[in-house]
């Protein structure tokens, strides 16, 4: 006798077959869905195995939910579709946390890389603005959203939104307000603030392999850091 599938497994299936009508096209950015009922029967499903379907779909911000006029593929941005990364980095500890960070260390380098050469006028000019403002302060909240805005600006620099997305997922506010209580603790402002400034002085150079190597040093030096931490706690 054939066992009947459970829930969970319906679901996902009825969550991919959504993912698969939008990767082929049946379903654009920005469609509205048919209905729940509509979608349920066209997949074989049960309606409650589809709202749970929509409802994950919701979340991982493929679909939207739009009061009073029905749920929608979102523009599919890799933004939106990225943002769990954020989640992830806020409640990691100890040595997952290091885990994620030496994934930054290896896209921050290569955005920065990329940046020295594709990198406008007007975007460094965003980037000097941002490390003059974090030089011009010891308050380690104002250095804390200059150094965000600092490292935002280079990685949209790159050109590669995706790239730049994964990036602001894994710059947790949480976890950088950490680092830069400690930093002021141990006095590490003015390395630091060297670092940034070997950054900026290579995409003024317009410089890849000077940009990536400034860029490894600098998350390199927080990955130590935070090893130190976890070895002392």
């Amino acid at each position: 006798m054939e066992e009947t599938p459970q829930k969970g497994t319906v679901t996902q299936r009825a969550i991919e077959q959504i993912k698969a009508m939008i990767a082929q096209g049946s379903l654009e950015p920005g469609q509205r869905l048919p209905t729940e009922r509509d979608l349920a029967v066209q997949l074989g499903i049960s309606r409650s195995s589809m709202r749970e379907a929509i409802r994950a779909l919701t979340v991982l911000g493929v679909l939207e939910a739009r009061h009073g006029s029905g749920i929608y593929v979102t523009q599919l941005e890799a933004g939106d579709l990225l943002e769990t990364f954020g989640v992830v980095a806020d409640l990691s500890r100890g040595p997952r946390l290091v885990e994620l960070l030496e994934v930054r260390r290896i896209l921050e380098s290569t955005a920065t890389a990329l940046a020295a050469a594709r990198i406008t006028p007007d975007q460094l000019a965003e980037v000097e603005k941002h490390l003059t403002a974090m030089n011009a302060t010891d308050d380690p909240e104002v250095i804390l959203a200059h150094d965000l805005a600092f490292h935002r600006e280079i990685a949209l620099a790159a050109g590669n939104e995706t790239m730049a997305a994964i990036l602001e997922g894994l710059s947790s506010r949480t976890f950088r307000a950490r680092v830069w209580r400690g930093y002021q603790e141990e006095g590490a402002f003015e390395r630091t603030r060297r670092e940034h400034a070997a950054i900026h002085r290579a995409l003024v150079a317009h410089d890849p392999e000077a940009a990536r190597a400034a860029a490894a040093a600098h998350v390199g030096e927080v990955e130590q850091w935070l090893r130190s931490q976890i070895t002392e706690a």
